[in-house]
């Protein structure tokens, strides 16, 4: 086949991809500052001790990312084999989702604008 040929670039990027468990969620309402501080506790962390910082956390950003982290430990177990003893939290983040626009009225006919931020959060995981 041709070097450019659309098989053969196909074949090329899928040989490039990222075999390493994860999860993810889009669109969780909530801003990426309030995910981040939860992400920056549980970050480097073995999955146990993740598990259980996400679990005693207060915040509601905590119960988002529990789940979720449960999903990634399942994909990693179920999908790739992986031993759950030896998992630790590689790479989590929350990247900027669309921010819903609603209007507050307020005083002499005025219009405030209430954003309602979203975010994308990942999670992945490796072996030690």
């Amino acid at each position: 086949m041709a070097k450019g040929h659309r098989s053969q670039i196909k074949r090329e990027r899928n040989a490039q991809k990222d075999t390493r468990p994860s999860a993810k969620l889009s669109y969780a309402r909530m801003s990426v500052q309030k995910a981040c501080f939860v992400l920056d506790a549980i970050r480097g962390k073995d999955v146990k001790t993740a598990l259980a910082i996400v679990m005693y956390n207060p915040r509601y950003a905590s119960s988002v990312i529990e789940k979720l982290l449960k999903s990634a430990i399942a994909n990693a177990e179920n999908n790739n084999g992986m031993n759950i003893d030896n998992l630790y939290v590689e790479e989590c983040y929350a990247n900027k989702g669309p921010t819903m626009k609603r209007v507050r009225p307020r005083a002499q006919g005025r219009a405030y604008r209430i954003e309602k931020r979203m975010s994308h959060i990942t999670i992945v995981l490796n072996e030690r």
